[in-house]
């Protein structure tokens, strides 16, 4: 299995950047505009259409309020697994840690999740930051 990890820092407050990041079914205008151009909820899921056309399935894990986190499960063809979690630390009073994590099978699907998630990092810091 391939573990992919993407880790930054926000300069925004960890209250601000959990207000986003908690809100599921608002991806596409909270957190990740423009790589996540849409996003249709569903019972305990969500669909989303990335900017590149890819739609995918991700089921609603958990929410933990205590230690900020989020976690999610991508389903369907052609990930055989997917399971993908992101989790925020305040780095001082205006500055949140993203860690994000994905696990992935199979392992040739690695790369493509890679690079989707550095596209999403990159979007995600940018708009959290631009944020009031």
């Amino acid at each position: 299995m391939a573990t992919i990890v993407k880790e930054f820092v926000v300069e925004a407050r960890l209250e601000q950047v959990w207000d986003a990041l908690r809100d599921f079914h608002a991806v596409h205008q909270r957190l990740a505009p423009g790589f996540v151009s849409d996003c249709r909820a569903e019972e305990g899921a969500r669909v989303v259409t990335f900017a590149n056309g890819m739609v995918a399935r991700e089921l609603f894990v958990g929410l933990d309020e205590q230690t900020h986190r989020l976690s999610y499960s991508a389903v369907g063809e052609p990930l055989g697994h997917h399971n993908a979690s992101a989790q925020l630390f305040a780095e001082g009073p205006q500055r949140t840690r993203f860690v994000w994590v994905t696990d992935v099978l199979p392992n040739r699907m690695a790369g493509f999740i890679d690079t989707m998630m550095e596209q999403g990092a990159a979007t995600m810091k940018r708009t959290l930051e631009a944020q009031d």
